[in-house]
Parts: structure tokens; sequence; C-alpha cells
């Protein structure tokens, strides 16, 4: 199982609508995230917007792709997009780059 945690930047405007948003994520979108791979996925956000997210995966390229191929995800990452800085032109999901793990304590 492999382990991916990444980083995106929530607009300080848009923070409390963003937690909003995440008190009722529509059943479809967390049923393909289950059905996709993205096991144990969890966000985490401080208070300058900085966001943490976490994952396990058996296969994160796999994941991905299953999650790109889902209508439901292309709708989502749409409403998202203008939550976040420094997307340059990308969706969040393509912004994730996995952070290099240096430690884990099993």
């Amino acid at each position: 199982m492999r382990r991916v945690c990444f980083l995106l930047r929530v607009r300080p405007e848009r923070m409390a609508e963003y937690r909003e948003r995440h008190r009722e994520v529509w059943p479809e979108m967390r049923r393909a995230l289950r059905e996709t791979g993205w096991g144990n996925y969890t966000l985490f956000l401080a208070d300058d917007g900085l966001l943490v997210g976490y994952l396990e995966t058996p296969d994160w390229d796999a994941a991905r792709r299953g999650m790109r191929d889902r209508e439901v995800n292309d709708r989502w990452q749409a409403e998202m997009a203008e939550f976040f800085t420094a997307l340059d032109g990308r969706d969040p999901d393509e912004a994730m780059r996995p952070l290099t793990e240096v430690f884990h304590l099993d």
C-alpha cells in the first residue's frame, strides 16, 4: 500500500466556504474515490490556507487515472478549482504532487 501526501493552498477568503463544501461531499464523489482506490483519504486545512492531503492506495497512478475517467470528478474539480491558488490552469487533481516519504513508524 502506498501512502501519498500532497500540499495545495486554499485562498484565505474562501477557506470557510471550502470547509463547508467538504461537510457534504457528494455521495457519488465519495463512491468514485472508494472505487478507484483512494483509501483513508483525509484533508487537513491550516489557518493560513495550507491544505495537506493524505491517502493510501495500492497504485497512485491508477487511482488518479480512475478519477480522471469519472464524470463526477470533472464536475467536482471544476467547482473546486476556484478555491485554490497557484494551479496554473490545472485542476486541483493535476496540481497534486506527492511529497517524498522520509520516515514511517508502523
